[in-house]
């Protein structure tokens, strides 16, 4: 009985604050996942849908890779809780000098990330096949 007692009260005292640290740490978490032709005929079928999407750094990428980008932009829209007016262009994904994509943010995207006291960002992108997928977590020290 004195065990069970002791598990109870070590639980008790670290499991709160595990948590309170946890949660002052991820401020969102979103993903999405793009069937990579569909996207492609929605951008044949809407000449100017990618202007709209993608900033000129991006746009002349490789279809997936596009749709990867549009997958992270759609993840990131979601870890800031679906944000409405946001612009598509005040998020880009970039890549750093050693080839990873990191996250741009100006205007109304970054507004929203600076309100919710976001501090750094986490991506990773891959694609396989037609689908292409990106996961961001938004981190709040």
């Amino acid at each position: 009985m004195r065990v069970f007692h002791v598990e109870w009260e070590a639980r008790n005292f670290f499991a709160p604050k595990l948590l309170d640290k946890l949660e002052g740490m991820i401020a969102g978490i979103g993903v999405d996942i793009v069937d990579v032709p569909r996207f492609g005929r929605q951008l044949e079928k809407t000449p100017k849908l990618r202007d709209r999407l993608f900033t000129d750094v991006e746009r002349d990428l490789p279809l997936r890779s596009l749709a990867a980008r549009f997958a992270a932009k759609e993840a990131i829209a979601k870890a800031l809780g679906a944000p409405s007016g946001m612009n598509w262009q005040d998020c880009s994904i970039i890549k750093d000098a050693s080839g990873d994509p990191q996250i741009h943010l100006i205007g109304s995207v970054q507004e929203e990330s600076e309100r919710r006291g976001i501090t750094s960002w986490h991506l990773t992108m891959s694609h396989d096949g037609d689908m292409a997928i990106a996961m961001v977590i938004a981190e709040k020290l």
